[in-house]
C-alpha cells in the first residue's frame, strides 16, 4: 500500500497544518506524529508502507494505522482515483482547516439521538472538541491518564461513550479504570464490556461501584487460585467461568475442590468440570464442608466394611462349625 503527501512548494521546508500542534499534540502517539511528519516531508512523491516503517521507525502495521488516524482527523485526505495505488494521501489544502469546524460542531448533535448500544466511534477531531466543550470529560480524561498514562484516541472514545451515553458517573468510570488496571486487562473493549453491564444493573455511585470492584476483585483471585489447584494452562471456559463462580458464592474452599478435582483425576484420570461438581455437590448434601469432613467420613466407611467383613467371617466360622459337628 502506497502513500503519498502534497505539501506544495515549500522546497527543502515542509509545512505542518495547524490542527496538528493545536488538536493532536496530546491526542496522537508518538508513532503517529512521526508517521505523519515523514509524509509530509515526502511531499510529491508515493511512499509505501515498508519504506514509512523503516524511516519512522514503527512497524508496518503502526504505519498503516497512523495513515488512518490522520484520514480520520482530517489531516490527510485519500484520492482513491489515482491508478495503481490502492490508497494515496494527500496534505490538506489551506481550504481544509476552514471546513473542518462544521463537521466537528455537527457530528455530536447526531451522536446524542442514537442508542446507548450503538457506539459510535469518533474522529480525532471530535474527540477534541467535545473534550474542549465538556469541562466534566476533560476532567475525566485527565484523571484515568493518571491512572493509565496517555490515552490513545480509542480509549478516550470509549469514556465519551461511557459518560455520555450509558450515563456513569465520573467517579464510577474512575473506579472502574483502577480496577481492570489492578489486573492488567485495559484494553477498551474489556472495559466497556463491563462498564456496559454495569450500567444495565445500575451501578452507578461511588460505594456500589466499590461494592462491585470487591467482588470482581475476590472472584478474579478464587478462578486464579483455582487454576493454579487443577494446573490449568489457559484460562477457563465462560461455562467453566461460571461454574467456577457457582462454587465460590455457595462457599466451597479451595481446599476442598482441590480435594474433588483429584477424586476426579483418580475415577476418570482426566479434569472435567461437570463430574467434579457432582462430587463437590454430593459432599454438600451429606453435610461435609470441609476436607476434614470428607476425610473423616472416608476413614468411618472404612472402618464399617472392615467391621462387617470381620462379621461376615465370624458367622462362616460359626456355621462350619455347626455343620461340622452335625
Amino acid at each position: 500500500m502506497d502513500f503519498k503527501a502534497n505539501s506544495g512548494i515549500w522546497g527543502t521546508m515542509f509545512g505542518v497544518p495547524c490542527i496538528v500542534a493545536d488538536n493532536f499534540l496530546k491526542l496522537a502517539t508518538g508513532e503517529q506524529i512521526k508517521v505523519l511528519l515523514y509524509l509530509l516531508r515526502c511531499s510529491g512523491r508515493s511512499v509505501s508502507a515498508e519504506e514509512i516503517s523503516l524511516a519512522a521507525g514503527v512497524s508496518i502495521q503502526q504505519a498503516e494505522d497512523a495513515v488512518l488516524f490522520w484520514q480520520q482527523a482530517n489531516v490527510l485526505t485519500a484520492d482513491m482515483s489515482v491508478p495503481q495505488q490502492s490508497s494515496i494521501m494527500t496534505a490538506p489544502t489551506e481550504s481544509a482547516p476552514q471546513e473542518q469546524p462544521v463537521q466537528q460542531t455537527a457530528a455530536p448533535a447526531v451522536i446524542e439521538h442514537q442508542p446507548a448500544r450503538q457506539k459510535q466511534n469518533l474522529t480525532p477531531s471530535e474527540i477534541s472538541e467535545i473534550i474542549k466543550g465538556s469541562s466534566d470529560i476533560a476532567e475525566l480524561v485527565k484523571a484515568a491518564e493518571c491512572t493509565m498514562g496517555n490515552l490513545n484516541y480509542t480509549m478516550q472514545n470509549s469514556l465519551i461513550w461511557m459518560h455520555n451515553y450509558l450515563g456513569l458517573k465520573k467517579e464510577v468510570i474512575l473506579t472502574l479504570l483502577v480496577y481492570c488496571q489492578s489486573i492488567e486487562k485495559t484494553n477498551s473493549a474489556y472495559i466497556e464490556k463491563i462498564a456496559w453491564s454495569w450500567s444495565e444493573k445500575d451501578i452507578n455511585t461511588l460505594s456500589i461501584a466499590q461494592e462491585e470492584v470487591e467482588r470482581l476483585t475476590n472472584s478474579h483471585n478464587f478462578v486464579n487460585k483455582i487454576m493454579n489447584a487443577f494446573e490449568m494452562k489457559r484460562r477457563p471456559t465462560t461455562k467453566q467461568l461460571e461454574m467456577i463462580e457457582q462454587w465460590r458464592s455457595e462457599g466451597f474452599s479451595v481446599e476442598l475442590i482441590h480435594l474433588a478435582y483429584e477424586k476426579t483425576i483418580e475415577n476418570i484420570d482426566k479434569l472435567n468440570f461437570d463430574y467434579l461438581n457432582k462430587i463437590l455437590l454430593s459432599w454438600k448434601e451429606s453435610g461435609y464442608a470441609t476436607v476434614a469432613d470428607v476425610q473423616n467420613a472416608e476413614t468411618d466407611f472404612r472402618r464399617r466394611r472392615k467391621n462387617e467383613q470381620k462379621s461376615d467371617d465370624f458367622d462362616m466360622e460359626k456355621y462350619k462349625f455347626v455343620i461340622n459337628n452335625i
